[in-house]
């Protein structure tokens, strides 16, 4: 029978597993800031596509060019979001590693090092794809000078 771990060594790496799961709850946070986006998106996208048919000219051109840009920024919030549920995918890897390693007695510092750094580095880029739809959606609010007089 495989000894039982005493409860202060769970209790270190419950310590150790904190950082992780208050990463956890800032990506969940830009999840739902992500889908919310993407909601709105889709929402503004099937409007449009909604009075296409019946516009012509000018009209006809704005809707053509609102709807490229909303596509674009559903690309964009797509990649955001499998980038921040990779990021929280492994986030909770490092939390299972960190248990399996005390648990089993391992070594899997690196391992460990190398997950963490990967969950940043994919949270990294999901910001970065966040920051890119909003400058994206900034493109779209263009007023038109004839409003402007």
């Amino acid at each position: 029978m495989i000894p039982s771990p005493a409860v202060s060594t769970i209790a270190q790496t419950i310590q150790l597993s904190l950082s992780p799961v208050f990463m956890l709850a800032g990506i969940g946070a830009l999840l739902n800031v992500l889908a919310g986006r993407l909601s709105r998106v889709v929402d503004r996208a099937r409007a449009l596509e909604r009075l296409h048919p019946a516009s012509t000219g000018p009209e006809h051109e704005r809707h053509v060019w609102e709807l490229r840009i909303l596509d674009r920024r559903i690309a964009i919030i797509n990649a955001g979001l499998a980038l921040a549920v990779s990021s929280a995918v492994m986030t909770c890897s490092v939390v299972a590693l960190l248990f399996v390693a005390e648990l089993a007695k391992l070594r899997l510092g690196r391992e460990v090092a190398v997950a963490f750094i990967l969950a940043m580095l994919l949270l990294i880029a999901a910001l970065v794809s966040f920051l890119l739809e909003v400058r994206t959606s900034l493109r779209a609010i263009r007023i038109r000078p004839e409003l402007l007089e």
